[in-house]
């Protein structure tokens, strides 16, 4: 009988303590003993995952306000790791200043690109206040007690702000009310490699040259062995003019269809890797 492992689970992040990241770790893991390896960029996670600091990873690729995070494919492309899960959390953003301070007295907002992205429509009834982006939202509401600063607020998660003794001056300040960013778990392919059981879900990659109908072609492959695009995200090849990298989710009911529908497109594509299959993840409101 397998002795199931009480030790923790290591989860490497971007960002600290209370951020979104954190959060959809724990909501994806579902385990009381999740340790938190925070990181304060993308790279940096996946160096603590590589180095074998953390077990698994847990990374943001697309907001559905904000958009994909262009260069974190790049990212997972070139690193070691692959996909072996995802899960789509509801963002719930808040303006967080010391206690005692009110919407007027704040001039300066920091947080992450992708939150400011996410609050327009808060900042155009706020014009006299100044957003500047900051690494992470959680790292800028701890940036603000640590340093006891007057004045200036911070876009946070609810956690954040109670972690770090925070007042929230706004609740709820995301434009979108159905505002959900999807995150992509990770592990290093030279670790434990248990197959994922009933996978439905890939993640691929693959390069196309600059002529005319070869994305059509792949995509009516695709088509034909019944295999659902639900992402397709194109990024150039630095140094091979008008030649694209692209990076494609596909959903399926059929395994084998799938492998065939691999196989038919590979005459088509070049570097043709597979990222990642997985199993479609659960929406957490």
């Amino acid at each position: 009988m397998k002795q199931v492992s009480t030790e923790p689970i290591r989860v490497a992040i971007q960002g600290g303590y209370g951020a979104f990241h954190e959060i959809a770790a724990l909501h994806y893991f579902e385990k009381d003993n999740v340790d938190i390896v925070p990181g304060q960029t993308f790279s940096q996670l996946l160096k603590n995952l590589a180095n074998q600091h953390a077990d698994f990873g847990i990374m943001a690729i697309e907001n559905m306000v904000a958009g994909s995070i262009i260069p974190n494919y790049k990212l997972l492309k070139d690193s070691n790791m692959k996909i072996i899960g995802e899960i789509y959390l509801r963002i719930k953003q808040n303006l967080v200043a010391l206690p005692g301070q009110t919407i007027d007295d704040i001039k300066e907002v920091y947080s992450h690109a992708m939150a400011l992205l996410q609050c327009q429509d808060f900042f155009e009834q706020y014009p006299e206040i100044r957003y500047i982006e900051s690494p992470d939202t959680a790292l800028s509401a701890k940036h603000i007690r640590d340093n006891e600063i007057k004045g200036v607020g911070a876009i946070s998660s609810e956690q954040a702000a109670v972690r770090y003794d925070l007042e929230i001056l706004k609740a709820g300040i995301e434009s979108n009310k159905k505002n959900y960013t999807r995150f992509l778990i990770l592990k290093d392919r030279n670790g434990d490699n248990e197959e994922e059981k009933e996978v439905n879900k890939s993640s691929l990659t693959f390069a196309l040259a600059h002529k005319i109908g070869s994305l059509s072609k792949v995509l009516s492959i695709f088509s034909f062995h019944h295999i659902n695009l639900s992402k397709i995200q194109s990024l150039p090849i630095i140094g091979k003019d008008w030649e694209y990298q692209f990076y494609v989710d596909v959903e399926f009911d059929d395994y084998e269809r799938y492998q065939q529908a691999l196989s038919a497109v590979a005459p088509f594509t070049s570097g043709l890797e597979i990222l990642g299959e997985y199993k479609r993840g659960k929406s957490i409101i």
